[in-house]
């Protein structure tokens, strides 16, 4: 990684941690607040989550995997083969917002919104939780777009990846706090 000297790259890496701590810290007041409020009286305790969120979990796994395998092809300098694993990872990504959404309709579809009079606290959360991760994950798809450019046009190499590693490191960390949020909500919901 000779694309910067070491303080740089230390910046750079403890920056990016330092985001997603944050990130984490948003996402841990959250979930601690649908713990709260599950102990209200309107609180649904027979709210399924729709399957649909199970799909977009495994989709949003295989798409950390492709961009790992794109780091690593990244690292070996096979360009194309990166290319290819980052478009994959883009696509795994539309997916996963194209099943985020199709899980909405589901919740409608049973007669929860959002808000108004046919809402409740625990979609209303759901809701909050969900919609505020895809905002995050299209910073992670801005980002995808990034590394795709800058692999496409040659910045990225065997001896210059670090944005590369770094992006590949926020995807991860999108994946594992999407596992998170389903998992608390299928567990604690």
């Amino acid at each position: 990684m000779s694309d910067m000297n070491q303080p740089q790259q230390k910046a750079k890496k403890m920056m990016l941690w330092v985001g997603m701590i944050s990130m984490t810290m948003t996402f841990a007041g959250l979930t601690s607040a649908y713990v709260v409020s599950s102990a209200r009286v309107d609180w649904l305790k027979d709210f399924q989550m729709p399957s649909i969120f199970g799909v977009s979990t495994i989709i949003i796994l295989l798409s950390s995997l492709l961009y790992h395998l794109a780091q690593k092809a990244i690292q070996k300098d096979q360009i194309s083969q990166a290319k290819g694993f980052i478009l994959g990872t883009l696509v795994l990504a539309i997916s996963f917002i194209f099943t985020q959404f199709q899980g909405f309709n589901q919740i409608i579809d049973s007669g929860y919104y959002f808000t108004g009079p046919q809402s409740s606290i625990t979609t209303s959360y759901l809701y909050v939780l969900v919609l505020l991760h895809l905002f995050h994950l299209a910073a992670g798809i801005i980002v995808l777009g990034v590394s795709y450019f800058r692999v496409h046009t040659g910045r990225y190499g065997a001896d210059r990846y670090l944005g590369m590693e770094l992006s590949v490191l926020f995807w991860h960390f999108l994946d594992f706090l999407w596992v998170y949020l389903y998992a608390f909500v299928m567990l604690y919901g």
